[in-house]
């Protein structure tokens, strides 16, 4: 498990343990980083503060949701997760949807982790691991070269990154929003579907104190880029999506109902 962030470790130790994933995705090293973290956030639901699990739960949901809603109505036939982490929806989506393809994709040493164990679980073609630079300029791993190898151009596609947009810096997520735009145009259909901070959600003391604590756990730089969602929608729009909505995840119904679901945001531009 060396080659996994205790990030992955963590999130995927919480889809784990709110029954969202399947064992194969879960380890020891997971169980016992999220029990490291259990004492601050028990102390914080005891008095009604948020709780970092609610907040991925609120975005994990929420874009489930959405996914499926965009499944069922039509627009989107495969999939591209990218920087997959240890996120168990490409298992629950491809065994709900039989003809998807979903494609996940991340840097080479998790992808070939999270590979090894879709291999365990036992998985169709239609749901395999890519390698992926996303912000590489040239070579095999280029978001480019990726979709040209796993994905076609007659079929919707949804793009996903969870989890990823804090750890990039601010040209890197709009280079990410540009290539996204680009790859959904040429395809019938789609959508971009994501979370996000940004500053007006949280006092600025407490988002910089927390932003240099996560830093230091992940052992890099983790930043919010946008001061509103109007300015985030705003610049998805000039990424070159045709609409976007940039809302809190707290907002939709399949958000749960707990302290830290509106902290973080939900994007869904088309």
């Amino acid at each position: 498990m060396a080659a996994i962030g205790p990030t992955a470790l963590y999130t995927g130790r919480v889809w784990s343990r709110n029954g969202l994933s399947h064992p194969e995705l879960d380890s020891v090293s997971a169980r016992l980083i999220h029990l490291a973290a259990e004492p601050t956030m028990r102390a914080s639901s005891l008095v009604g503060g948020p709780t970092l699990e609610a907040a991925l739960l609120a975005r994990h949901l929420v874009i489930d949701a959405l996914l499926e809603e965009a499944i069922v109505a039509g627009r989107v036939a495969q999939v591209l997760e990218v920087a997959c982490g240890m996120s168990p929806r490409g298992w629950r989506f491809t065994e709900r949807h039989p003809d998807l393809v979903y494609v996940e994709a991340d840097l080479p040493d998790m992808a070939a982790v999270k590979r090894e164990a879709l291999a365990r679980i036992g998985r169709s073609d239609n749901h395999r691991v890519a390698d992926l630079d996303a912000l590489a300029d040239k070579g095999r791993l280029t978001l480019k070269a990726v979709a040209n190898r796993e994905l076609v151009r007659d079929a919707g596609l949804a793009i996903i990154t969870e989890g990823l947009l804090s750890y990039l810096p601010r040209d890197g997520v709009l280079k990410l929003w540009s290539g996204f735009a680009g790859l959904i145009a040429a395809r019938p259909g789609g959508l971009y579907l994501s979370d996000l901070h940004v500053d007006e959600d949280v006092p600025a003391p407490v988002a910089r104190a927390f932003e240099a604590a996560l830093s230091v756990f992940v052992r890099t730089r983790v930043s919010t880029h946008f001061a509103t969602a109007e300015e985030a929608r705003e610049t998805l729009v000039a990424a070159g999506f045709q609409t976007a909505r940039v809302f809190r995840a707290d907002e939709h119904s399949a958000a749960p109902e707990r302290p830290g679901a509106g902290r973080v945001r939900i994007v869904d531009a088309r």
